[in-house]
């Protein structure tokens, strides 16, 4: 039977958060959790972006050494030619790509000012070419796909199939579908091309994670798999993506829904609040206080009556519990002296805040070299970096001195 997987996009649709960002360290930090939690592929950048390159090469170079594996790292780039061909350039290792080009009439006559077969065109000539280069896996991406006609759809995907893309990613781009649209759009995709189907939803209705769990339905019972597009804490353009956390929880505890559509690999989802908490620290935006899984309030119980019943039995008025989701530790907030590491910090306090982390240094020249990649990295996050941030730059520090390393135009 098919299965259903998870493509994550914070570090691609996630960073595209109007008024917010990520420095290419805090990127690569949420690489790292993505694969602790079990998550299938990272949609980790922008392989024509001429100051995502190193941070890419840094990435795929993590990813030869272990440290990014099983994930898989693939870069997101237009549907053209031309961008494959600086996708290859400028991150010559990267093996995984998805091409993007419009689908709908409301794009195709208001954006791109081209016809049908033109995108069809253009579209085969890019999967072409990035065949060509060794791409090891492609997928196409209809964007706007929900307002565009079924039977178009269905010859693009087509045509992307036959020139050897191996799978179609259906946008939900203004998040216009609600699950019943969703569902059938996607079946009969499936149905017609035979094709394993992203699902790629915004929220602009408030219904990305329902749409994501339908299309999922929809693609499995047209005899597909479903490669789920995700963001941690639901980041992303507009009113954001399907969340991560809240997917992961709605495909394996809803009603019914797991014992008929299974994962294809496991999640972890006691990573949940660690990933979940770096990512709001990272973007500076806080954590609902009602997300699922991780908000302040969701295994807190103020009514009487749930409270005598979460006390008697926890199952009366919590679905999972919040060790599942690696909550529960008591978390220690400092109220007297403390000692933090920033871009001016000097190389007693450094080591100080290292060894209380057990990291030890062979001699002073190593603890220097890492401070200093320190300071660089906060001047680049411009916020204190967390325990994991440094313990990453201590065991990587070359990889480390590559994220940090920024070449303007020329």
């Amino acid at each position: 039977m098919p299965k259903i997987y998870f493509i994550d996009v914070t570090n691609r649709d996630g960073v595209q958060t109007a008024h917010l960002g990520l420095s290419k360290l805090e990127k690569t930090m949420i690489n790292i959790y993505l694969n602790e939690m079990g998550i299938f592929q990272s949609e980790f950048g922008f392989p024509t972006t001429k100051h995502e390159s190193l941070y890419l090469q840094a990435n795929l170079e993590l990813a030869k050494l272990g440290v990014l594996q099983p994930i898989r790292l693939g870069g997101w780039i237009r549907a053209t030619v031309t961008d494959v061909e600086t996708a290859f350039s400028l991150a010559p290792d990267i093996k995984h790509l998805n091409l993007s080009i419009s689908t709908s009439n409301q794009m195709l006559g208001g954006k791109l000012k081209k016809g049908r077969d033109d995108i069809i065109r253009t579209m085969v000539d890019a999967v072409e070419a990035a065949r060509a280069h060794g791409a090891q896996s492609i997928g196409v991406n209809a964007e706007d796909a929900s307002r565009a006609d079924l039977d178009f759809l269905i010859e693009f995907a087509s045509a992307a199939k036959e020139h050897g893309a191996q799978r179609f990613r259906y946008c939900d781009t203004l998040g216009y579908d609600n699950p019943f649209t969703i569902y059938e759009t996607v079946k009969a995709l499936a149905e017609n091309v035979g094709i394993p189907i992203e699902p790629h939803c915004h929220g602009d209705l408030g219904m990305a994670v329902a749409n994501s769990v339908a299309a999922a339905k929809g693609a499995i019972d047209g005899g597909q798999d479903a490669y789920i597009n995700t963001t941690i804490n639901g980041m992303g353009e507009r009113a954001g993506n399907a969340d991560l956390i809240s997917t992961a929880l709605a495909v394996t505890k809803s009603r019914e829904f797991a014992e008929g559509y299974q994962l294809g690999s496991p999640i972890d989802l006691t990573k949940a609040w660690e990933t979940s908490k770096f990512a709001s620290y990272a973007f500076g935006v806080p954590i609902p206080v009602n997300q699922p899984g991780v908000g302040a309030n969701v295994f807190a119980h103020a009514s009487g009556i749930h409270a005598d019943g979460v006390l008697k039995d926890p199952e009366n008025y919590e679905l999972y519990s919040f060790s599942e989701l690696g909550r529960g530790e008591p978390e220690i907030v400092e109220t007297g002296r403390e000692i933090c590491s920033g871009e001016y910090s000097g190389i007693a306090g450094f080591r100080h805040i290292m060894g209380q982390m057990a990291v030890s240094f062979k001699d002073a020249s190593e603890a220097r070299e890492v401070l200093e990649l320190v300071r660089y990295a906060n001047v680049a996050a411009q916020k204190p970096l967390v325990e994991d941030e440094l313990l990453f730059i201590a065991r990587y520090p070359q990889i480390a001195k590559k994220l940090l390393t920024l070449v303007p135009l020329e």
